[in-house]
């Protein structure tokens, strides 16, 4: 990677190198006594008990520079917020020796560097609680100017940089110009600690399963393959957890789950990243209308966990999390948005509809994917206030168990929140020998060329064999909770480094 240099760029190199020809490292060993952060400071200090703050050591990343000759006002950010420092060349510089001043604060310091001071806090004449310098340490010279965002006292954000491109590729540089996107990913920490904490307290055991599998089942969806050298063999990269929980529900266990890093090698958009998070549970002796139950609760405790309230905005919304959640068959949501009955046609009848409502299907995928096809373009979007939709055909649904009064159907749910599926969730199948035949009309479905049909797992078939009890298991993609939940409209926002096409470098 070769660098084209900017002149701010090759001024800030010119100041490093004479910074150390002054004696002064840029890079200095990395421990710093911090005892204090902006916000406690802020929240925390007063006349009455300034003693407390008579001895403080701050460190962060310099945001503005105020040169009023012998003194200067620079304000530092770091991880907690921003706070002004009084610095005064004496103060730094108390002997006749002024070069450290020179060097280093008038000549040295540049937007973006991170430096280190220890002082005393005290409040100026216009009422800014400030650290008052009695040293200044460089800690890191910064060689690459940040985009300047200016904020009034209001805390308003002008010229703010808001490019897509720059934010999610430049994510380090997005959390320092935009500190408020880490309230974001705290907030993103909370919710799934709240789910940990909730399935714990409630008896699930956390566990961990292959990410490399000879076999990528659980889901349809489309693989990512690698090769493992000294086996020789291809391995890919699970798109779902779901066969391996299982296994350990046929071991004994009676409630498992688990934070999965799940790759799917499809396409991108506002709501799909290739690699994502998702939490899969099974729980045994329980079935789906039992999982809709306690997903309710789960969703309740997690809106309150951030917000305080089960009411979340969302955009232009205000999504409920009350329980309960509305609950709609699959036929009768298609019904409800087309006035159509799906619910007795056959493939050829599917198609024709397709057609009919202008529908644009591939000839390879089965009458499953078809109503699939059919739901996702007329009914899923209109579905804003978290609604299961249950009850699907046998034919969308190869790992679920019939429907226990409904010939053609299974008993299945997903939950829809702001058009979005954000949960799937099956009494699962444990008859080996209706598992084996499902399997095996997925074969016939890849041979048709569906490149998201499943694979027979018959190590997980033997698995069953040996008798998985009466089973109910659920998967919530976490990013896409993370959108709702934080009112942000695009996955790439709730991700830290989202996938990107690689960069066109010089």
């Amino acid at each position: 990677m070769s660098q084209h240099l900017s002149e701010q760029e090759i001024i800030r190199r010119e100041k490093l190198a004479k910074l150390r020809e002054a004696g002064i490292e840029p890079y200095p060993a990395p421990l710093y006594p911090v005892n204090q952060y902006s916000a406690d400071i802020k929240a925390g200090f007063t006349e009455e008990n300034k003693e407390a703050y008579a001895n403080v050591c701050v460190a962060g990343r310099i945001m503005s520079i105020n040169d009023k000759g012998k003194v200067f006002f620079i304000k530092i950010q770091d991880s907690k917020g921003i706070i002004q420092l009084y610095v005064r060349r004496d103060d730094i510089c108390p002997e006749e020796d002024k070069s450290y001043w020179d060097n280093l604060v008038k000549h040295g310091l540049d937007l973006g560097d991170i430096i280190g001071v220890t002082g005393f806090v005290f409040i100026t004449k216009t009422g800014e609680t400030s650290v008052h310098a009695q040293t200044l340490t460089l800690l890191t010279k910064s060689l690459k100017p940040l985009p300047v965002v200016k904020r009034d006292e209001e805390g308003n954000v002008f010229d703010a940089v808001t490019d897509p491109e720059f934010r999610y590729r430049q994510r380090y540089a997005d959390l320092i110009i935009n500190p408020e996107v880490k309230e974001v990913f705290a907030k993103r920490t909370l919710l799934v600690n709240t789910i940990r904490q909730f399935l714990n307290e409630k008896g699930a055991l956390e566990v961990d399963t292959p990410v490399l599998q000879s076999i990528p089942g659980g889901a349809a969806a489309r693989p990512f393959i690698t090769h493992h050298n000294a086996l020789d063999v291809p391995f890919y990269l699970r798109i779902a957890n779901e066969l391996y929980l299982k296994r350990l529900i046929v071991g004994g266990f009676d409630w498992v789950y688990e934070f999965s890093r799940n790759f799917r090698n499809e396409g991108m958009d506002r709501t799909h990243n290739p690699e994502f998070t998702i939490l899969e549970w099974y729980t045994a002796y329980k079935d789906y209308f039992w999982m809709m139950e306690i997903t309710e609760q789960l969703l309740e405790c997690v809106a309150i966990a951030l917000h305080g309230t089960t009411d979340v905005q969302l955009g232009d919304k205000m999504i409920s999390y009350k329980a309960p959640f509305k609950r709609i068959s699959i036929f009768d949501a298609i019904k409800e948005n087309t006035g159509i009955d799906i619910s007795a046609m056959d493939e050829t009848g599917l198609r024709d509809v397709c057609k009919q409502l202008h529908i644009d299907v591939p000839g390879n995928i089965g009458k499953g994917k078809l109503i699939d096809e059919i739901f996702g373009a007329t009914s899923e979007h209109n579905y804003i206030q978290p609604t299961f939709i249950i009850d699907y055909p046998v034919e969308m649904s190869p790992l679920t168990k019939k429907h226990r009064s409904k010939a053609g159907l299974v008993e299945r749910f997903e939950l829809m929140v702001n058009g979005k599926e954000v949960a799937n969730a099956y009494s699962e199948l444990n008859d080996p020998v209706d598992q084996r035949e499902r399997f095996e009309e997925q074969v016939k479905l890849m041979e048709r060329g569906d490149d998201e049909a499943m694979f027979i797992d018959h190590d997980f078939l033997r698995a069953l064999e040996y008798g998985m009890p009466p089973t109910s298991g659920i998967g919530i993609g976490i990013d896409r909770l993370c959108m709702m939940m934080l009112n942000q409209v695009s996955i790439q926002d709730v991700l830290l480094f989202p996938q990107m096409r690689p960069e066109k470098m010089d």
